[in-house]
């Protein structure tokens, strides 16, 4: 089954988060999909290509952890700052090479350190699938 192929503005979702993030793609493979950087397996980087998702609501980042002890206890969100330290899940497009990395597809999830789950919402463009 063929799902369209993720590209640099895709929109994601961090369960733990308060607001989607766009995703950053830098051109260095100089492929384009849709008139934009197409992403792979690779592009999971915090902050270069893993936007915030406004405020982080896990009870397992140290800085909610902090903020709500300070609160007495009273659950305090904290901004978001993504932990992301592994590719995509689970494989990708392995057919479909960009450089050397498989393309990412629009079924990937990213696993944050403090517990969140990552989805793309909207890839960034519809025309290209990919298996």
């Amino acid at each position: 089954m063929s799902t369209p192929q993720v590209c640099a503005g895709a929109t994601l979702q961090c369960s733990f988060g308060a607001a989607p993030a766009v995703l950053n793609v830098l051109p260095l493979n100089r492929v384009m999909v849709g008139g934009m950087p197409a992403a792979t397996l690779a592009d999971s980087a915090p902050i270069v290509n893993i936007a915030p998702f406004g405020m982080c609501q896990s009870p397992a980042n140290p800085t909610v952890v902090s903020a709500t002890a300070a609160a007495l206890g009273v659950f305090t969100p904290m901004p978001c700052v993504p932990a992301t330290t592994a590719p995509w899940i689970p494989g990708g497009a392995p057919t479909a090479l960009i450089g050397s990395m498989p393309a990412l597809n629009a079924q990937c999830t990213l696993v944050c350190m403090w517990g969140g789950v990552i989805k793309v919402v909207q890839p960034g463009q519809m025309t290209t699938l990919v298996p």
